[in-house]
């Protein structure tokens, strides 16, 4: 997914300023589309350049006023167009694991420490994806397809962050109590590779996330 198109769809769901849309982004396009506030204005400028998107005008024009942007036709062309395109996954990155495979070469000191931050991390975005899951997305407001579709976007956070929960309770209780040799150097055999484990996303998310 790109910034442009994430932009095009907030705008596209409502006519914003950037001031909005960086709060929009901040509070829930951020969960699986991360921007900064610099990031957004600029595709703003660009999207407006390209003619996919307009300022409105202000009913009365005043000095320093907010501009509020909606789609034109030409951008929601092109959303349509990137909806349809076929797209491979793009592999992820993920700094803890790689950090797993470095302590099982040079010692797990601290790294019990990490996992149990990590995994307070995750709690925590899970029960806010669950409060709004509760709050926004309730059976009888899921009739529609765009609904059914926002929701299925959540979901998708919230299994993202059960399946991280889940996993780091079950690093946690593998590495063992802190004392009993869970932080301390591996006794690999010379020229052993330790065994892969799966790629972490990151929260609409989520937080992003995620």
């Amino acid at each position: 997914m790109s910034l442009p198109h994430a932009i095009l769809t907030a705008l596209l769901e409502k006519p914003s300023s950037g001031l909005e849309l960086t709060r929009r982004f901040d509070k829930s396009i951020g969960y699986f589309w991360s921007a900064t506030h610099q990031q957004i204005y600029r595709e703003l400028g660009r999207l407006e350049q390209a003619g996919h998107i307009r300022a409105l005008p202000a009913p009365v024009p005043v000095r320093g006023q907010r501009k509020e942007y909606e789609v034109l036709p030409a951008g929601r062309a092109e959303l349509g167009t990137w909806v349809a395109r076929s797209e491979d996954p793009k592999p992820m990155r993920a700094a803890l694991l790689l950090r797993m495979r470095a302590a099982a070469v040079v010692g797990a000191a601290g790294l019990r420490a990490e996992l149990s931050r990590h995994l307070a991390l995750h709690e925590g975005q899970l029960a806010e994806y669950l409060e709004i899951e509760t709050r926004d997305f309730p059976a009888e407001r899921r009739r529609t397809e765009p609904d059914r579709l926002r929701h299925l976007v959540l979901r998708g956070g919230i299994d993202m962050e059960r399946f991280w929960v889940e996993w780091l309770r079950s690093a946690l209780v593998e590495l063992g109590a802190p004392g009993s040799g869970g932080d301390e150097a591996p006794s690999a055999t010379p020229g052993e590779t330790p065994s892969g484990a799966p790629s972490e996303t990151s929260s609409a998310a989520t937080s992003d996330a995620p």
